[in-house]
């Protein structure tokens, strides 16, 4: 007999061999209808497989994170089923589930997969998924994969077989289909109700630009018909509030061929909209004991290679920089860490000095494939709202506190106010990704789990997510459309310190090592700001909005007017333009709602009488008469 744990601590024993199907069906049959995946002693896996030893055991459904992963993974399978019924000798590279859905990368030699292909292949996944196939599951011998896909003429899944040590191969079968794969999948292909084939793309087989490019085929399925047609509602909103799309429209940022890819630049009002952003958080930090400093674009190599960033990522950076003299290596900088622990060590410091922290937006410059750039969220360069906290041991739980206030009122200052803190850990299974020793990552990750737990913070906990040199606290925030962005970040490190070989002389007269918290409440300016767009469809908080008030004279003789106006208001510290087009009034009250803009102030001879504006608010239409002072009070006490 074997021992289960349930996730409230209760314990069953179970014969040995029994499978987490026959565990749910002992607590009830609906449950067993229901569940899709378990994870046993923490591995997430298919019901059917049997569970040999005492174990821990946790059941996922569709409303779970893991249990959405796991269908769409079995979804993944049943669209290659599909794609090999319909395009004979199809080569399947690989297919994973995303975030939302999953893809599959395939090649299909001659014949292209077009758009008007979508919904056959949609049609034959659910004429699949009818069968009610059952994914079974078998290990392999690497000689017996080889064998199989060599006759199937299958040069991708050889080429991932090759990777592959003998005693670890599985394949999956679901009626007639085959593939390589890992696991885990749902125990049958009948919980797949409703399939839609969102995008095709192309995608350089193992991301490698110089391998052949082959289609991605975008998807996905849900239990229910009614939850795809609320995705897909879902969707278009998100299309409406794509902020590439709005980006453009209110002229906030723009991209150039010439500049380069990824590199954004930011217009007049998008300058205007990062710097109130960046002011904010300027004032807040100077309140909270931040000290500013600028730091270079580039930094030597050596300064990488002390802070470990050359040997884990120099592969991916930018090209080294060679200067006229010899052996002069510089990079562009990829992280601002490392400038500011030389900012620490560049003179003695005492314990009276700490907790030291300092603060800057400092540009960044990360290579990015180019198929993976997407509009202001993954560039090649970006600003961080950076700071670093340097302290002793026991100023680290105050400094980190403090830390989780600031980053949780910028949130809530923007209007985020649902998100969930991630810890991220240290994957105890490959150590080899991190430096530093196993006595620095033990005090690192618990300093992080006591600080969350001390305030009751939501959190989920993710082995293998922490950066290279510690542990992390990553916020996840949920937007207007209950999509989850990563956004803020708090890293507690004693590596690099020690790496810097920094030092502070206490009050014993001894020299001790500080501990350092990395910090971006926003996290780049460039994510954050499409975040936000994203978030309020670009019509954003009043005291943010590039523009405040638009004034539209009804014709060319009360331009004047319209411009007093204008200046009147400036004199109250608010922000506006005057809408001076030969054009009718309709016709500027509808091209300025579309810039978003929240207050329109029509003037024509009555106003210009009277000295006052008729107001229109955004999403609200006719406010009425006001005079100019009392416009400016009544948006001021909105700010």
């Amino acid at each position: 007999m074997i021992n289960i744990t349930f996730p409230d601590g209760n314990v069953r024993q179970y014969a040995a061999g029994t499978s987490a199907l026959d565990v749910a069906k002992s607590i009830s049959e609906g449950l067993a209808r229901v569940v899709l995946a378990a994870s046993v002693n923490g591995e997430v896996r298919d019901l059917a497989r049997p569970i040999t030893e005492d174990a821990t055991i946790m059941f996922h459904k569709w409303d779970d994170k893991e249990g959405k992963s796991t269908f769409w993974h079995s979804s993944a399978h049943l669209l290659a089923e599909a794609l090999e019924a319909l395009f004979p000798g199809v080569k399947l590279g690989i297919g994973p589930p995303i975030e939302n859905g999953f893809y599959y990368d395939v090649d299909t030699g001659d014949r292209p997969i077009v758009a008007a292909d979508m919904p056959a292949i949609e049609q034959k996944m659910l004429e699949l998924a009818r069968t009610k196939s059952e994914f079974q599951r078998r290990e392999v011998s690497k000689a017996d994969a080889i064998k199989y896909f060599t006759e199937k003429g299958d040069e991708y899944k050889l080429e991932l077989i090759d990777g592959l040590e003998d005693g670890q191969i599985t394949f999956y079968q679901q009626g007639n289909f085959v593939d390589l794969c890992k696991g885990p999948h749902i125990p049958n292909t009948e919980p797949i109700k409703a399939a839609k084939i969102l995008n095709l793309a192309g995608a350089y087989w193992r991301g490698d630009e110089k391998r052949k490019q082959l289609t991605r085929v975008y998807a996905i399925t849900f239990p229910k018909q009614k939850e795809l047609d609320e995705y897909l509602v879902l969707l278009e909103e998100a299309k409406k509030r794509d902020h590439r799309k709005l980006g453009q429209e209110l002229e906030l940022f723009m991209f150039s061929e010439k500049v380069g890819q990824g590199l954004p630049m930011w217009l007049p009002k998008g300058t205007a909209l990062r710097s109130r952003l960046e002011d904010f958080l300027k004032k807040e930090q100077i309140k909270r004991g931040y000290t500013p400093v600028i730091t270079p674009h580039i930094g030597s190599k050596n300064l990488y290679v002390t802070s470990g960033h050359w040997e884990k990522y120099g592969e991916d950076s930018f090209q080294p920089i060679l200067t006229p003299a010899k052996d002069e290596v510089f990079l562009l900088k990829p992280m601002n860490c490392p400038h500011h622990c030389e900012i620490f060590g560049y003179r003695p410091r005492s314990y009276r000095e700490l907790p030291i922290r300092i603060a800057e937006f400092g540009t960044v410059y990360r290579y990015e494939q180019s198929g993976e750039l997407h509009g202001l969220t993954r560039v090649r360069g970006f600003t961080q709202d950076d700071a670093h906290i340097f302290c002793t041991e026991d100023q680290l739980k105050d400094e980190f506190l403090g830390v989780l206030d600031l980053t949780r009122y910028v949130l809530a200052k923007m209007g985020f106010d649902k998100f969930t803190a991630q810890i991220s850990l240290r994957d105890p299974e490959n150590k080899t990704k991190y430096v530093g020793s196993d006595e620095n990552w033990r005090k690192a990750e618990q300093a992080i789990i006591d600080a969350a737990a001390e305030v009751g913070l939501p959190t989920v906990t993710e082995l293998g997510e922490a950066a290279f040199y510690g542990p992390k606290l990553d916020f996840m925030v949920k937007d207007a459309l209950g999509r989850s962005w990563q956004l803020g970040t708090i890293q507690v490190d004693y590596n690099l310190p020690e790496r810097f070989n920094l030092n502070y002389v206490g009050a014993d007269n001894q020299e001790h090592r500080p501990v350092m918290i990395h910090r971006a409440p926003f996290g780049s300016m460039e994510r954050f700001t499409a975040v936000l767009i994203e978030h309020c469809a670009g019509k954003f908080p009043l005291w943010l909005t590039p523009e405040q008030f638009a004034v539209l004279p009804v014709s060319d003789k009360y331009v004047e007017y319209a411009f007093q106006v204008k200046q009147a208001l400036e004199a109250e510290d608010l922000r506006g333009v005057v809408d001076d087009r030969n054009e009718t009034i309709g016709r500027k009250i509808r091209d300025n709602e579309l810039k978003r803009i929240p207050f329109l102030l029509i003037v024509g001879e009555k106003e210009q009488e009277a000295g006052t504006v008729a107001v229109r608010k955004q999403g609200e239409g006719d406010q009425g008469a006001l005079s100019i002072s009392g416009f400016a009070d009544q948006v001021k006490a909105m700010l």
